[in-house]
């Protein structure tokens, strides 16, 4: 089950791998993303101290967070990523033109988990082109409508 979805990466990246990692939350965090309070529009993710991090979710805290707790919103959290997987990613991390980011964040039994996606960046004219795509799908969908609507 989804709970945010980084509609933006699809827009300004081609997306080439996913995969799906655990992230390293507080309960104000889970209690908070279970309320639908997260943002991922402008997160990434960073390698530094041998770990994959979120860099820029924002996830704001509800008003009932304990008093002792002072909650940061814009905290890094650690991805939980096997070795093999962090081996692989690395390497094409540390290539020109490629970023990671934050795809979705969704639970998996129980567990909030995050999709993460190797991207590299479109152009101008990129963009131009998937909106042509999009644009051209819904006018043939539309059409095969009203064709078989007249038969």
């Amino acid at each position: 089950m989804s709970i945010i979805q980084n509609r933006k990466a699809f827009h300004d990246y081609f997306i080439e791998e996913e995969l799906e990692a655990g992230l390293v939350l507080e309960g104000w965090e889970v209690k908070s993303i279970r309320a639908g309070r997260v943002q991922l529009k402008e997160s990434y993710i960073d390698w530094k101290n041998g770990a994959f991090w979120l860099i820029g979710c924002h996830i704001t805290a509800l008003q009932s967070a304990s008093t002792h707790v002072k909650p940061d919103p814009v905290r890094p959290r650690k991805l939980l990523l096997s070795q093999a997987e962090i081996n692989r990613f690395i390497g094409k991390v540390e290539r020109a033109g490629y970023t990671m980011m934050a795809l979705d964040l969704h639970y998996s039994k129980g567990r909030v988990k995050a999709n993460v996606g190797l991207a590299k960046g479109k152009k101008l004219h990129d963009k131009r082109d998937s909106e042509k795509d999009r644009e051209w799908q819904r006018e043939k969908q539309r059409f095969m409508k009203n064709q078989r609507g007249g038969e």
